[in-house]
């Protein structure tokens, strides 16, 4: 009987949630994705030090940012292991700013290039806020691929669907996170936990609406949450969990597919209709701008960990 992981991968694309070149190595995935608190927890593997050096003396020189050649060096890293995309994230403390973010993300990209990588295979990430998602469709247009991070919310998920972007992370284990805060009895099983009910939302409503935009379940807390979204367009998944998978060798079943009735999209939400939306979702609204914090705090952590280099 084939592992759980196995099955996974023959119904959904899966990413490996880590900086780890070993652990990317173990489980071959066919995607990578870091963050700045992935990046932060790489600070810390042996392996990584010369390049981590290579970092701090290539930012001295050219003046640019030390999170921007560390995260451009990373994914030219990466890019050797997998065959797919690498997703590199913009600078969290522009995520209201859309010409910083554009600004950042071009950045990005010129230097992964001239550290050896492909810039076709480089996802940019950026917070699903109103500025990320404009940012992220003139993107889009220029060719540069997105993945839109911390989408909580339906309405989020509406917006970058509208703007043509390549993929969005809906963070599965984060909701449910703030729902057991908020009901610490309550049963949030299986199918009843809310950040799969949200993910599987997600992922109905582009297929039935012809969305091409793929849906990349992240953030999970336990394998009950993968298995529940089996069948999605593509899974990230740490390596604990990417583990666990592997050594079990129960039945998996699909639950996502994608052949459904076509049904007409909505109206595109405008500024004003979306930040209404957005406010109107206490758990989004809160998850959003929690998960932006905290970014923040790993990537100044970073920062200064590098400069002390």
């Amino acid at each position: 009987m084939p592992t759980k992981l196995e099955q996974l991968r023959q119904m959904t694309l899966v990413v490996a949630d880590t900086g780890d070149l070993n652990a990317i190595r173990q489980y071959q995935p066919t995607d990578a994705t870091t963050n700045p608190s992935l990046l932060l927890q790489a600070l810390d593997i042996p392996a990584y030090a010369p390049l981590l050096q290579q970092a701090a003396n290539q930012s001295r020189h050219t003046g640019l940012p030390l999170y921007d050649t560390f995260a451009a060096l990373l994914a030219s890293q990466l890019q050797q292991q997998v065959p797919g995309y690498v997703s590199v994230e913009v600078d969290a403390r522009t995520s209201f700013d859309e010409e910083a973010s554009l600004q950042r993300a071009h950045q990005l990209i010129e230097q992964i290039s001239r550290a050896g990588g492909d810039p076709s295979r480089i996802l940019i990430k950026l917070a699903s806020t109103w500025e990320g998602i404009r940012a992220a469709e003139k993107l889009e247009k220029e060719g540069i691929s997105c993945n839109l991070t911390l989408l909580f919310g339906f309405d989020q998920a509406r917006a970058c669907a509208d703007a043509g972007v390549t993929l969005i992370s809906p963070f599965v284990g984060r909701i449910l996170d703030w729902y057991k805060a908020q009901q610490p009895d309550a049963d949030f099983s299986g199918h009843k936990d809310p950040g799969v009910m949200s993910v599987q939302q997600i992922y109905r409503y582009y297929k039935s609406r012809g969305y091409q935009t793929i849906v990349m379940g992240a953030s999970f807390r336990n394998t009950s949450e993968i298995e529940c979204l089996a069948g999605c367009d593509r899974l990230t998944i740490a390596p604990k969990l990417l583990a666990e998978l592997e050594a079990d060798s129960g039945d998996l079943q699909r639950v996502l597919h994608p052949d459904l009735p076509q049904e007409p999209a909505d109206v595109e939400l405008n500024e004003a209709a979306f930040r209404l939306a957005l406010n109107q979702d206490a758990m989004a609204t809160e998850k959003l701008a929690q998960g932006i914090r905290q970014f923040i705090k790993d990537l100044e952590t970073l920062e200064q960990r590098l400069a002390s280099l």
